[in-house]
């Protein structure tokens, strides 16, 4: 391997360790104002940034997203750790999903466990999750460098100067075929979870039952 693709690859993994990831033991445990809110997620994410101006997120943001029915509503204006939880959900999400897709994704989530008043809550699903994406880093990290050596093509008959940029192309694109297939098949198990609202009626009836509420 020569002096510049090696050097190519220890960039890449730079770039992916320096990425940011909230840690459950790092959500505050105390009620938070969305200013709070919008600092902490802009403080802990800042790394995920493209440009320095780019909002992680912002009170319009959280907004539409109670509109939309994405989060449950504060308490007297301030949002608990679960909504933190939610919030850094949906912050991911966002970057490939629409509003919708993202709703019919965390209403199950909201609806069933959020405040549940139990051992299985949503703050035990993120640790559950975030365990599990977090030793799958390494892993990911071979997976890159597999693939930016797998784009290294012989561009026979182009010029010199023009195979850094071909390289690049070829690695972009054999990355992004990977997000195009992973995105059709995270779309189709959405399309085959149940409506938004049939969920909150049945969350909703669940509540009301005197029997379940003994």
């Amino acid at each position: 391997m020569d002096t510049e693709i090696k050097e190519s690859i220890r960039k890449i993994l730079n770039n992916f360790a320096g990425m940011d990831y909230i840690r459950p033991q790092d959500v505050p445990d105390i009620a938070l104002y969305m200013d709070q809110v919008t600092t902490f997620m802009e403080e802990r994410l800042k790394s995920c940034r493209r440009h320095d101006d780019d909002k992680i997120m912002t009170k319009t943001m959280i907004n539409n997203y109670a509109k939309n029915g994405l989060i449950p509503p504060p308490d007297r204006k301030k949002y608990s750790k679960e909504h933190l939880l939610i919030f850094i959900f949906i912050y991911y999400f966002k970057s490939f999903l629409s509003i919708s897709d993202i709703e019919t994704l965390i209403t199950p989530l909201t609806e069933t466990y959020f405040n549940s008043g139990e051992d299985f809550n949503v703050e035990k699903v993120y640790r559950l999750i975030y365990d599990m994406i977090h030793g799958q880093l390494g892993y990911m990290a071979k997976d890159l460098i597999r693939r930016y050596e797998l784009s290294n093509l012989d561009f026979e008959g182009c010029d010199e100067e023009d195979k850094a940029y071909l390289h690049d192309f070829a690695f972009i694109c054999l990355l992004s075929f990977d997000v195009y297939v992973k995105k059709q098949m995270i779309e189709k198990l959405i399309d085959d979870m149940p409506d938004p609202k049939t969920v909150r009626h049945k969350a909703g009836s669940r509540r009301k039952d005197p029997e379940t509420s003994r």
